[in-house]
């Protein structure tokens, strides 16, 4: 089930909402080792998670966390522009209809298979949730292998500079454009990358 919430003003309220920000905790602090603020020792929730935010949240019927994305206005001060700008040739996207993608979360519980078709229902409801909202463009940091999928997926994506390494990690910015053939593209890229994986197995 897709939630779409548009706040996130009083996380500890809504089982949803709390589901997600204890598996942000489980993948980018326990996991990977983010050193990012934790509330009450469970929850990872930075100075982004306010009344501006928006979530996509996917989650069983009981509200038990299985992927998740937060979405950023570019008009106020947002994760690229205030920490990464040097990752792009140019100035960070700024506009009405540009958001930003952080915190592009699966659950830790999940199987490869699980995972893949978590990331891929995220990945196209980012696409309809723009298509919907009139989002025109989407920006993100992403660390290389992350990246590399996500130019992978199908979608109109472009870098917005070079890569570069920070605190030892190897980032990239991009732009993502979003128009009404995206979910046809998306599609064709899950099919791509399904041959492809068939084509693997047959010759392993």
């Amino acid at each position: 089930m897709l939630h779409v919430v548009q706040s996130a003003a009083r996380p500890a309220s809504d089982a949803v909402l709390r589901s997600m920000f204890a598996a942000r905790k489980s993948v980018f602090v326990d996991l990977l080792k983010w050193d990012v603020p934790v509330l009450d020792g469970r929850y990872e929730i930075d100075q982004f998670d306010d009344v501006h935010a928006t979530y996509l949240i996917l989650a069983e019927p009981d509200g038990t966390h299985l992927g998740s994305a937060r979405l950023l206005p570019t008009t106020r001060p947002h994760i690229l522009d205030s920490f990464y700008a040097g990752l792009c040739d140019d100035a960070p996207p700024r506009d009405a209809d540009t958001f930003e993608i952080t915190r592009f979360c699966l659950d830790r519980r999940l199987t490869a298979c699980e995972r893949r078709q978590v990331r891929d229902t995220l990945v196209t409801a980012l696409a309809d949730h723009a298509l919907a909202t009139g989002i025109a463009t989407y920006s993100a940091i992403a660390e290389m292998g992350w990246f590399q999928q996500i130019l992978a997926f199908g979608w109109r994506c472009m870098p917005l500079g070079l890569p570069r390494i920070i605190d030892g990690t190897m980032l990239a910015a991009l732009r993502i454009e979003i128009t009404p053939e995206t979910p046809s593209l998306l599609e064709s890229g899950r099919a791509t990358a399904a041959a492809l994986r068939v084509d693997r197995r047959v010759a392993a």
